[in-house]
């Protein structure tokens, strides 16, 4: 089976630099539908089985207007193990200031997840986030084990670099190793015979969008 794993819309927050996290949220960007609208128009001719998302607004909403898009009639199902990574007292804070007020922690966060102590900022841990990705994932292989089965995840940023660098075998060291999710790109894994782990097809495609992506789309 696979997973076509889809990273939220463009939200103000990201254009502003600033971190949502677990609990923060913000509206996509007016220019986001647009973009969502042509990753459903190149993912209308894939036959989903399902579509899972996380709670949070962002990613519902990104989730409904693919299906609108895609001509697809499928629930939605929230699960809660697709919520962003709690980031303590980082949510709701702009990238400048926190790197004044926690500069290692926020340069670990990026750069050595490893060794990131969430704990400090009261925060979800790399590994914890990774545990929740795994039980997700291989929820899924055993729910739809069929070679041709494929499913739809609207996740976010940073949670998807954990739960993809877990199902794909990564130690806590190397799950951000494959670079940056870009908004609205699809990043599609497929799942190996014991459905334990997962192999990687493509990674944070957003060729559908046909524009050149700027810093804050990664962020």
């Amino acid at each position: 089976m696979e997973i076509y794993f889809v990273r939220h819309g463009k939200t103000e927050w990201n254009l502003e630099r600033r971190f949502q996290g677990g609990h923060g949220d913000s509206h996509l960007l007016p220019e986001s539908y647009a973009d969502i609208e042509k990753l459903g128009k190149y993912l209308r001719k894939t036959k989903f089985r399902a579509v899972y998302a996380s709670p949070l607004e962002r990613a519902r909403t990104t989730a409904l207007k693919l299906e609108e898009a895609m001509n697809c009639s499928l629930p939605v199902h929230i699960d809660e193990r697709l919520r962003e990574m709690n980031l303590g007292k980082m949510e709701g804070e702009k990238f400048d200031k926190i790197a004044e007020l926690y500069p290692e922690q926020i340069d670990d966060f990026w750069h050595h997840p490893e060794k990131f102590d969430a704990a400090s900022i009261d925060a979800e841990s790399y590994p914890h986030a990774m545990e929740r990705g795994l039980s997700f994932g291989r929820e899924m292989s055993m729910k739809y084990p069929g070679k041709e089965d494929k499913i739809l995840v609207v996740s976010h940023g940073a949670v998807l670099s954990a739960i993809m660098g877990a199902l794909l075998g990564y130690d806590v060291k190397h799950v951000r190793q494959n670079g940056v999710i870009y908004n609205t790109s699809v990043t599609i894994l497929a799942s190996r015979p014991d459905g334990q782990y997962f192999d990687l097809v493509k990674w944070s495609d957003v060729t559908p969008l046909g524009k050149q992506m700027s810093e804050t789309d990664g962020l």
